[in-house]
């Protein structure tokens, strides 16, 4: 059997890992908000390094519990700690918490990316067709425009 501080033990360091996480989220989605795309982008690599050691660290936890609570599913694992290892049961709850916003983060961060990108196509769309229909003068500098090609004179 694995005492009790191993458990707390590799609790606490997911939770601390989580929290870490939850701020580079905030912090991303700052830069989102703030339109500061250099940050966005660094902060996504260092995203993907955090979201690596989470995995690790989940993994970690699982063997630990499989072989504390010799199998028992997540709600029965639960109650033990609860009853009977109340700082475990609280660095569990407050990672629950940590992953709740995690998620609540990244999903308002991908839908605020999703807006921006759509702005950005609908922009692109815009300048596409006003370049097509700036084309006045050729390659030779001379008027490309002909006659009846537009709207007739005097229309508005």
């Amino acid at each position: 059997m694995v005492p009790h501080n191993d458990v707390q033990s590799v609790l606490q360091g997911e939770r601390d890992a989580m929290r870490d996480f939850v701020a580079l989220l905030e912090r991303e989605q700052s830069a989102l908000v703030e339109n500061h795309t250099d940050a966005v982008m660094e902060l996504a690599e260092q995203k993907s390094e955090h979201a690596l050691h989470l995995h690790e660290l989940v993994e970690a936890r699982t063997v630990l519990f499989k072989q504390r609570f010799n199998g028992l599913p997540p709600a029965a694992i639960q109650r033990e700690l609860q009853l009977k290892d109340p700082h475990s049961w609280n660095l569990w709850l407050e990672l629950r918490d940590f992953a709740e916003r995690a998620q609540h983060l990244n999903q308002s961060s991908g839908e605020l990316i999703q807006l921006k990108m759509r702005h950005n196509q609908q922009a692109l769309a815009v300048l596409n067709n006003a370049s097509n229909q700036a084309n006045l003068y050729g390659a030779n500098g001379q008027p490309s425009f002909t006659p009846g090609s537009g709207r007739p004179l005097g229309s508005a």
